[in-house]
């Protein structure tokens, strides 16, 4: 029997207001907003798929590092373009900002800082009020803020700089992967089936000591041009590189592993996360370093087994011009149109949409170096990861980079080879990008499609 319109919609009303209950059928939890991932800004979506990682050439050092097998990766958003001074300085802005309007609120000058919420409540740590200007015109705002700036004997030509000692970022992260171990779980094992209530097995019981705290200066280091070339004249890069607005959309360099991490807490946290919370929102996947995994199937651009990003076996392009910022011949670093860095939209995009994945700089992922590591990771979101402590032995901090840089010759610029560096050291040849993972299975997923 058919129903009718009208009893049609009264059965519909009757489930709508059931609530959670659903007239006793299993619906779902209802009220649930609507969502649609929005592409990040200066991103672009790497779709998942499976490609051959490893060597798509011959292992000219005989490094032994490396060896070609088929791994699968999730969607994800790469950043179009290498992380430029002037996106970093973003960085470094907010965190010299928020050091200096939490002084103003301790000096008790302005509302500089919320200490209270709507309802009168006490917030602890104060919220920083950014609606709030600085004015440093005022005498009593100079004097809070003298400690932000170098003394007199540090002076130079008595300019008045900021210290750039004092940007430190306090950030946090859960070391999941720590959580997860069973000996490391404070497993209840008791059952109480009084009634059959209580039927559980309580995990941690405590989650605090898997947050781990971080306290990091931000500030490149800009003496990276000096110290890692010896018998060399770079010191107009160390005075200028980061500072001058000629450098903008060059890559920032002079930035730790460690750094990079922290520049990505800062852009999940108190960018993205903040906005999304303003707007009612709910939070997205964190932005972090690539996996090496991730990086060589983003350079790669879709083109399988091609040693370099633009295809292969060739460093020129038809026309007999270099397609990347390296080291081409014997001291000759202009022939390929750069010298050091280049703006960070040099050259030709690959496939995907992404500049500079050989050359320019190298680049900083999440990976541990492991000379084994092909051997024993996992074929699926491949990644071996570690996170070492100060005191750990300098082994322990190898952290993979790729893609070569200026002062490297051709071979770095192929994807698959590997290189290192210590994840507490800063070159002037070795940047960053960041990375999402995409919320879903993937873009234009339909049935045809499975």
């Amino acid at each position: 029997m058919e129903l009718r319109p009208l009893t049609y919609l009264c059965v519909i009303a009757l489930l709508a207001s059931c609530g959670e209950g659903g007239n006793g059928q299993l619906i779902g939890a209802q009220n649930r907003p609507g969502w649609f991932q929005v592409d990040p800004y200066g991103m672009n979506y790497i779709p998942m798929g499976a490609y051959t990682m490893g060597p798509s050439d011959q292992d000219a050092p005989y490094a032994q590092v490396a060896k070609s097998r088929t791994v699968s990766v999730q969607a994800f958003y790469m950043d179009q373009t290498e992380i430029s001074n002037n996106e970093y300085r973003q960085f470094v802005n907010y965190v010299q900002d928020s050091i200096m309007k939490r002084l103003l609120g301790d000096a008790d000058i302005g509302e500089h800082v919320i200490s209270e919420d709507e309802f009168g409540e006490e917030i602890d740590p104060p919220i920083i009020n950014w609606d709030e200007r600085i004015d440093m015109a005022d005498e009593e705002v100079r004097e809070a803020l003298a400690d932000m700036f170098y003394g007199t004997s540090e002076q130079f030509y008595r300019r008045k700089e900021i210290d750039t000692r004092k940007l430190m970022f306090e950030y946090y992260w859960i070391d999941l992967k720590e959580a997860a171990r069973k000996s490391g779980r404070d497993l209840d094992l008791s059952y109480t089936n009084t009634k059959g209530q209580n039927n559980a097995i309580q995990g941690h019981s405590d989650r605090s000591k898997f947050i781990i705290k971080e306290v990091i200066n931000v500030f490149p280091d800009t003496l990276c041009w000096v110290h890692d070339f010896t018998y060399a004249y770079n010191e107009p890069m160390t005075k200028n590189y980061f500072w001058h607005p000629a450098y903008d959309d060059y890559p920032v360099v002079g930035i730790t592993w460690q750094q990079a991490n922290a520049f990505n807490v800062w852009r999940t946290q108190n960018m993205m996360n903040a906005w999304l919370a303003a707007g009612g929102e709910p939070f997205i996947n964190d932005f972090r370093l690539p996996t090496e995994a991730e990086w060589e199937y983003a350079a790669r651009g879709g083109l399988k087994l091609q040693a370099y990003p633009w295809g292969g076996p060739y460093i020129r392009n038809r026309q007999g011009c270099f397609l990347g910022n390296f080291k081409p011949l014997n001291g000759n670093y202009t022939d390929d149109g750069g010298f050091h860095t280049v703006p960070i939209d040099s050259y030709s995009a690959n496939d995907y949409g992404l500049y500079n994945m050989a050359g320019n700089v190298a680049e900083w992922t999440s990976t541990a170096f492991d000379e084994s590591v092909y051997d024993f990771d996992h074929d699926m979101n491949s990644e071996f990861s570690y996170d070492a402590l100060a005191n750990d032995a300098p082994a322990l901090k190898r952290k993979v980079i790729r893609g070569g840089s200026f002062k490297d010759v051709g071979l770095y610029l192929q994807t698959g080879t590997r290189c290192y560096e210590y994840q507490d050291t800063a070159k002037c040849y070795v940047g960053f990008r960041s990375v999402l993972t995409y919320l879903g299975r993937g873009k234009a997923v339909s049935a045809e499609d499975l």
